[in-house]
């Protein structure tokens, strides 16, 4: 994916992606996953913060 360019649209399941949107679903769903943990550790732990 490295020399892709992010306006290419390649067919997945019968349908055209969008790599742009397709990195964009990626990263807002590794960032929502990564406040879920955050929030996890701490209720374990009692320390807000970083």
């Amino acid at each position: 994916m490295a020399g892709a360019s992010l306006d290419a649209t390649p067919t997945a399941y019968g349908e055209q992606l969008s790599l742009r949107m397709t990195f964009l679903h990626v990263t807002t769903e590794w960032a929502r996953h990564n406040g879920h943990a955050d929030l996890l550790r701490e209720h374990i732990d009692g320390f807000a913060g970083t």
